[in-house]
């Protein structure tokens, strides 16, 4: 839970680029947005409704990564660097307007109640999906599958928004540091990522590789049932 004080510069003092998201991190964090945004936007097509669930496994397959990489992975990838209590949470967010603040090098308190509800969220969201896809529960599950992804969408805007706000008022782009790693921190606070650097390729490998089959796979059975659609018109005309 390491912090350091900003002493109302917003920028900390004595420190250089060091590397604080592993691969693994970042590759979950966009695939996980990447997913749900697909998922979301393609809940009413019924054409395309295997790409839907292709995304929903995708889901479940990150949030059971993220949930062993939480234990076993490099420093701030590990749950116990981003458990803080609501009452935290809320002491930091009646603070971040100060002159003088703490400015975490992982996940900060309030950060970290988004992270965990939109674990639990897309959990929960993936399980009802999976039951609505194979009609187990009918339509109460699907019902439910529909709350929770809602739900997930207002979770992922609060954070968005939040994000946004500390990016500012910190004067350190958070969007960019998940995609390439780095933080302005003290040489210490940095962590190794030679072991994550493989295993967030292969990850980032799987996942593409997936997609791939799945998208192959959607599209042969495009072309087959066109091809049967057509073959049943020919029939229908002689």
């Amino acid at each position: 839970m390491s912090a350091i004080e900003t002493n109302g510069t917003g920028r900390p003092e004595g420190t250089i680029r060091v590397l604080v998201w592993d691969l693994p991190v970042r590759v979950f964090h966009w695939a996980l947005a990447a997913s749900f945004a697909g998922a979301y936007l393609l809940s009413e097509t019924e054409r395309l409704r295997n790409i839907h669930v292709m995304f929903g496994y995708t889901v479940l397959g990150l949030v059971a990564f993220r949930l062993i990489w939480g234990f076993v992975g490099t420093r701030y990838a590990r749950f116990r660097s981003f458990l803080f209590t609501p009452r935290e949470a809320l002491v930091y967010v009646q603070t971040l307007f100060h002159r003088s603040d703490r400015r975490f090098v992982g996940h900060n308190p309030a950060g970290s109640i988004a992270i965990w509800a939109i674990l639990g969220l897309a959990a929960l969201t993936g399980i009802t999906g999976y039951g609505t896809y194979n009609e187990l529960g009918g339509d109460a599950v699907e019902e439910v599958h529909e709350f929770l992804a809602n739900a997930w969408l207002w979770v992922v805007g609060i954070h968005v928004t939040g994000v946004m706000l500390s990016s500012l008022l910190h004067r350190e782009n958070l969007v960019t540091a998940m995609l390439t790693g780095y933080k302005q921190a003290e040489s210490a606070a940095g962590v190794r990522g030679t072991f994550a650097a493989i295993v967030g390729m292969v990850m980032l490998s799987g996942i593409l590789g997936y997609w791939s089959l799945s998208l192959a796979g959607t599209g042969a059975a495009a072309n087959a049932t066109t091809v049967a659609a057509i073959d049943a018109d020919s029939e229908h005309e002689e």
